[in-house]
């Protein structure tokens, strides 16, 4: 089957093999497409909401709180705010008259009832129309109640989902610089860009101790905002997911040269080589030795038991669809452990240098595609006679109405797929999706073999 594409979305589009690479990226969604991209205050509280002591106030109308509710699995090991949507409640009347009043009233009434560490105030797409002062209020609202008020400017008709980030670093760099430095090793890290979905970033954090390094800061997954204020104390900034808090490394090494490092967190190859990445900028053999360990004691376990699930899996193929193509790397070699075929990747804010080492590592003939929509994503899933999708909630339904597998590594998951144990948790969910008998019921496997009777049916189902 063609694909089907829109004329001018052809440049987003690569297939490794037929030409040289060439693909256009961060553009403003093609309107009427129905862009699986993001708003600019989407990206803004992905990388926000996590910090677990904050209020989080989205300012403007209801419809845009919704979006946060339960917004993704990230835990906390304490307090547990950033669980709670508050929203301004933005009405016609604010509309015309301005609803900065409403915003002043709004923290008050949060600040005295939670007592948060900080406040967060995320501006929405009425509110750039309107022009209420954010700045001004959450100014004033810091003098009066002796917290920071931080203005976190997302209007989200300002760009795309990147920019949303961009915001949501800004805000933070503010508190970054504003705590005590006092008892930090010279062995500490901040951990960016992972946001504790399933517990992730507890998983990280004990590898990265039993090697005998500090974990600073976690920005953001179980995030706190004092530990923010002191995260220009630590001595390296170790970001995984670069689309989201690389404008906040970046800074901090502008302001404070504290040196990045760029690190993934799925996949055999990409945990093991990110503690080895943390003890090779130490220069410290222990650290090293520790880290080899670590990693030798694991495999000890996962390999023997990942052997199983390649004699079954080997020769499918597999589609990956995220949000920051950085992820998409991991996943591709996680999918080789498994014996499988990449033939489709994309994702909604991946850069021109991200697209193109995707399509070195990926075999001839693999779609590479950036900002996809229901229309593509359903034409190369069919294309490729896909077995497994991987990809978020906005892609689960196209998965199984076509009759495919589907594995969610998005923000709302509740299973653990980061780090060795992540990597058996992420073998197990393949194999059984992958190998589940109901494939056997639907269209796509009916079209590629004879039509199942209705005791056929029954006795698959059975089985």
């Amino acid at each position: 089957m063609t694909a089907q594409i829109y004329e001018e979305r052809r440049n987003q589009i690569h297939r490794k093999g037929k030409k040289p690479f060439a693909i256009e990226c961060d553009k403003e969604s093609l309107a009427g497409a129905v862009s699986q991209r993001a708003c600019v205050f989407c990206g803004s509280r992905v990388v926000l909401y996590p910090i677990a002591d904050a209020v989080h106030l989205v300012h403007g109308p209801i419809g845009c709180a919704v979006y946060t509710w339960d917004i993704r699995g990230a835990l906390s090991s304490g307090p547990e705010l950033h669980r709670l949507s508050f929203s301004t409640d933005l009405r016609e009347k604010d509309v015309i008259f301005g609803g900065e009043k409403k915003l002043h009233d709004a923290l008050i009434e949060l600040i005295d009832r939670y007592q948060p560490k900080a406040a967060f105030v995320y501006s929405t797409c009425i509110v750039g129309i309107i022009g209420d002062d954010l700045e001004a209020v959450c100014k004033k609202v810091a003098a009066e109640t002796d917290i920071p008020v931080l203005p976190v400017q997302s209007e989200g008709f300002k760009g795309n989902k990147r920019a949303g980030y961009e915001a949501a670093c800004k805000a933070m760099f503010r508190l970054v610089g504003t705590g005590d430095l006092a008892n930090i090793s010279r062995h500490s890290i901040n951990i960016l860009g992972d946001f504790n979905l399933a517990g992730e970033i507890w998983l990280i954090r004990d590898y990265f101790a039993r090697m005998g390094v500090e974990v600073v800061a976690n920005i953001t997954g179980d995030g706190r905002v004092d530990d923010i204020k002191r995260a220009h104390g630590a001595a390296l900034n170790v970001v995984q997911c670069s689309g989201a808090t690389m404008t906040l490394a970046e800074m901090m090494k502008e302001k404070y040269s504290t040196p990045v490092i760029r690190v993934s967190y799925f996949g055999i190859e990409d945990m093991a080589e990110s503690l080895y990445a943390v003890a090779d900028h130490f220069q410290d053999e222990e650290m090293l030795a520790k880290a080899k360990k670590i990693v030798r004691e694991e495999l000890e376990t996962l390999l023997p038991e990942l052997k199983k699930y390649r004699a079954a899996l080997t020769g499918k193929k597999a589609a990956i669809y995220v949000g920051g193509a950085f992820k998409a790397f991991s996943l591709v070699k996680a999918f080789r452990h498994l014996g499988m075929d990449v033939v489709m990747v994309g994702s909604q804010t991946g850069t021109k240098e991200d697209y193109r080492e995707l399509q070195e590592i990926t075999d001839d003939g693999t779609i590479v595609v950036d900002d996809s929509n229901p229309l593509e994503l359903s034409s190369f899933l069919r294309e490729k006679e896909v077995d497994i999708f991987v990809g978020g909630v906005k892609e689960r339904p196209i998965a199984y109405k076509l009759g495919i597998a589907f594995c969610d590594h998005n923000h709302e998951r509740k299973e653990m797929l980061a780090g060795f144990a992540g990597m058996m948790n992420f073998a197990r969910e393949v194999y059984g999706s992958v190998m589940s008998p109901v494939w056997k019921l639907v269209p796509r496997k009916q079209s590629q073999t004879t039509q199942l009777g209705v005791s056929e049916a029954a006795r698959i189902a059975e089985s």
